[in-house]
């Protein structure tokens, strides 16, 4: 069995399943506060120099990229795993003549895709919510798409690392309760560790850096952090084979014992 049928058949078992109802819940949850509190966007213009429309979007995206989107991916990243257990699923699976590693990579794609469409929908909600403030504000905040894109595009592939980890929390802890809150906790350090010299050292503090990054970058009253790329890339690249490694070895293991 090739590799792009095993993703088939993941993609085929996801539709099954409450992922997606998941991922357009939180989209529709992240905007509200935005909505309704749309007035606040012209008081930051005089603080921190930068246009409503651009703190509309990045607020927006910073609440995303430090829980609402981590926590959609951790409650993912379960459900994923868990699809394979139900009525011994994994069992079927590893009687196939496929290779674990290859399953296990096949889902994480999966699971890439899924964080794509969840940033596509939150693109589309902003959009919606930005429609909506236009005409409530008198105000237009909406923003080309090529620079909204790229903003999304950012926290996608800051958050690859991030997701590795998740994958293999999921795949190691049998119990979801434990191995939810293992993964809800290591997101909540990641303010702290943003602030330090030494950010690259947590990759699940990625997606928040950057856009926290992109708002000093456009507000002209704050100044953007100088981003190493040496040492960032070799812990991310590290971090992620690691992870995916690891993921691979131990996937199916619990189920053949």
């Amino acid at each position: 069995m090739s590799f792009l049928s095993l993703i088939g058949i993941e993609f085929h078992k996801v539709r099954r399943s409450k992922i997606l109802l998941i991922l357009i819940a939180t989209a529709c949850i992240l905007w509200l506060p935005a909505i309704f509190h749309a007035d606040v966007n012209f008081q930051t213009q005089d603080i921190y120099g930068i246009l409503p429309e651009h703190n509309f979007l990045i607020q927006g995206f910073l609440g995303m990229s430090w829980f609402m989107f981590p926590a959609a991916m951790v409650v993912c990243t379960v459900l994923l795993h868990q699809t394979e257990r139900n009525n011994h699923g994994i069992l079927k699976m590893l009687a196939l003549p496929v290779s674990t590693a290859g399953l296990c990579l096949a889902k994480f794609v999966v699971l890439l895709c899924l964080a794509a469409l969840q940033l596509v929908l939150t693109v589309g909600m902003y959009y919606i919510s930005a429609t909506i403030v236009s005409h409530t504000q008198n105000y237009s905040f909406m923003l080309p798409l090529p620079f909204v894109l790229r903003e999304t595009g950012l926290i996608f592939l800051s958050s690859i690392p991030m997701l590795t980890f998740f994958w293999l929390v999921s795949i190691c802890i049998q119990t979801p309760v434990f191995s939810i809150g293992i993964e809800l906790a290591s997101i909540v350090p990641s303010v702290l560790a943003i602030n330090t010299r030494f950010w690259f050292t947590w990759p699940m503090s990625y997606p928040l850096f950057a856009i926290t990054n992109e708002y000093g970058r456009l507000a002209s009253n704050m100044t953007p952090s100088e981003v190493n790329f040496t040492p960032f890339l070799t812990v991310a690249l590290s971090f992620s084979i690691l992870c995916l490694s690891l993921s691979c070895l131990s996937f199916g293991r619990h189920e053949r014992r």
